[in-house]
């Protein structure tokens, strides 16, 4: 590990599921890193999305009990947010006027220093859209530096002009008017289906008003500078068949980014990536649905040895079973288990 004056540790005994977190100075800005668990253990590092950190958006999956001890039984969890994205406790700089704007290769690039600084050779990694093509372009750069990819509704084209205006309305608004309500409206519905943003007739749901909350403690211009790098990135689909890692993708049907994941998948190696869409829900699956990740993820880790320590081989609280699951999933590849396509069935409530 780096000296001591090149970070700065802060230990969160107040945040739920406490860490320490890293404050990493790279080539292109400090970047903040939350780090959990057992870090003799294989690494699983996370990226978030366009305005979030770890804790708004991957507390759901994190703190579903299933999900949570098969990762930390079998992961050191490193949460890597976007520059100027950290949790409030540790008061976020704000990105001055003339601090050079970064491109979707300079935060890719800022993760193998990331690596270089805890000494890790290999990862697994877990992204959320903006998070998932920034991971997805790491691991084209840095091949041999990913063992594997867990994508949520993630992108790899260039924005279309449906989303490179809405970006652009953003950014116009983040620079004149902060985070603002409009600005807050059009991240939630990014990140959720229309069912649990609610509507004149039904509140919103808790996961919504709690990242209405979050969202409201973003420094403006440091997701400007994000929103900018995502805004402008480039279509990377012909790196996908590069990738030397298997893939598990999941998207919300009800996701603006539903096509994207299903483009993204069939231009992958079949042979080693699968798709789970789940019904009901928007972009941001580890908040919305968590517990429709748990089966699929323990048949994809069980591909490299990892496994859940439960006596019980299926979550109660998960909408699959193991008859909703191909039992091609078990046969057999050269870099372990062949994963298929399948779909979540969630129950309507009666």
């Amino acid at each position: 590990m780096a000296d001591s004056s090149d970070s700065v540790s802060v230990d969160m005994e107040s945040v739920p599921l406490a860490g320490k977190e890293h404050i990493v100075k790279t080539g292109r800005g400090s970047v903040s890193v939350a780090v959990f668990g057992d870090q003799d253990k294989p690494a699983l590092i996370t990226y978030p999305d366009l305005a979030l950190n770890y804790m708004s958006c991957f507390q759901g999956l994190f703190f579903c009990p299933e999900a949570f001890s098969l990762l930390l039984h079998n992961f050191c969890i490193y949460h890597i947010s976007p520059p100027g994205h950290e949790l409030l406790q540790l008061g976020a700089a704000v990105a001055g006027p003339d601090e050079p704007s970064l491109s979707v290769d300079d935060l890719a690039d800022q993760i193998a220093e990331i690596l270089d600084y805890f000494g890790l050779g290999a990862v697994m990694c877990l992204g959320v859209t903006a998070g998932a093509y920034i991971l997805t372009l790491f691991a084209i750069k840095y091949s041999h530096r990913v063992i594997g990819l867990i994508l949520v509704s993630p992108l790899c084209k260039a924005p279309s002009w449906t989303e490179w205006l809405c970006n652009k309305v953003m950014s116009n608004l983040l620079y004149i008017c902060g985070m603002c309500g409009i600005v807050k409206e059009l991240l939630l519905m990014r990140y959720f289906s229309k069912d649990v943003r609610g509507s004149v007739d039904v509140p919103e749901s808790d996961i919504v008003q709690s990242c209405r909350r979050l969202l409201g403690e973003r420094q403006s211009p440091n997701v400007l500078r994000f929103l900018e790098a995502i805004n402008g990135r480039p279509d990377i689909t012909n790196g996908l068949r590069k990738l030397q890692c298997r893939s598990l993708i999941f998207v919300g049907e009800n996701s603006p980014f539903h096509y994207e994941a299903l483009h993204m998948t069939s231009k992958l190696d079949r042979r080693f990536s699968a798709l789970v869409e789940v019904q009901a829900c928007g972009s941001m699956v580890t908040e919305e649905q968590p517990d429709a990740m748990l089966i699929p993820l323990e048949y994809f880790l069980m591909g490299y040895g990892f496994f859940r320590p439960s006596q019980l081989s299926v979550s109660p609280r998960s909408p699959l079973s193991p008859t909703s699951i191909s039992p091609e999933l078990f046969s057999p590849e050269s870099m372990g288990l062949k994963l298929k396509p399948i779909k979540t069935r969630i129950q309507a409530e009666v």
